[in-house]
């Protein structure tokens, strides 16, 4: 009857939050005594405060899926994880960054992102202990020492260490150019290659020879411009 009365009798002598069982109460008391009694003993040895928090977790090993998105129709193993997709849909991003008001659809990626604010950098690569934000970050990064190229162009075959090196090779095939110079409305397929046209008309030249300080618009004309100070003649004539 309490449940319809509302009647609270029992209360937690820690916060003093109120319960109308007692069983009720003594679940609740896990979260200040960390008492997990229910282990998942078949795969992982994950350890919970409530019966049914297990069952939920067991879904994850059984791959049993009884949530179905009404949209798309994915199916998932738990309801928190089909609010959370749902927002895919909706666009909804209920979690907002109080430092610079971006918003996100996940609790986690608001955690994420809120490093940058902090600075903490808590992954590190553990060949040259370069430190990362997130440990996304750090695994793409780790690719660089192991040469691993997990991305293939389907046109050509080359192969790409990250899925966004991937995208930008693929407009060399399609022709895509979604980058425009608003001063002479040449389009460009990359963004560098915008950055490095917009120095036509900024006239800024960033690459300076250090021996006779002349300046330059990009890199490979300083390459190109050093050969005067090493002597070095790449290029040979094979008939002579």
């Amino acid at each position: 009857m309490r449940i319809h009365t509302g009647e609270k009798p029992c209360k937690c002598e820690v916060c003093e939050k109120m319960f109308n069982q007692i069983c009720t109460l003594k679940m609740h008391m896990r979260i200040h005594t960390g008492e997990k009694p229910f282990k998942c003993e078949v795969f992982c040895e994950k350890m919970f405060t409530r019966n049914d928090y297990l069952k939920k977790h067991m879904r994850i090993h059984t791959g049993e899926k009884t949530f179905k998105c009404d949209v798309c129709e994915k199916m998932l193993s738990q309801k928190s994880g089909l609010k959370k997709h749902l927002r895919i849909h909706t666009g909804e991003k209920p979690f907002k960054c109080d430092v610079c008001e971006k918003m996100f659809s996940q609790k986690s990626n608001l955690k994420k992102h809120l490093r940058i604010h902090t600075g903490e950098k808590t992954f590190k690569c553990k060949v040259c202990e370069k430190l990362f934000y997130h440990n996304d970050h750090l695994n793409i990064y780790v690719r660089t020492h192991t040469g691993e190229k997990l991305f293939r162009c389907k046109v050509c075959d080359k192969m790409f260490t990250r899925n966004g090196y991937l995208k930008k090779h693929m407009r060399i095939h399609t022709g895509e150019k979604t980058f425009k110079c608003e001063v002479s409305d040449k389009m460009f397929t990359q963004n560098g290659h915008l950055k490095k046209h917009m120095r036509i008309h900024t006239g800024e030249k960033p690459f300076k020879c250090e021996l006779c300080d002349i300046m330059f618009t990009q890199n490979s004309n300083l390459k190109r411009h050093m050969r005067i100070h090493t002597k070095e003649k790449p290029f040979k004539c094979d008939v002579y």
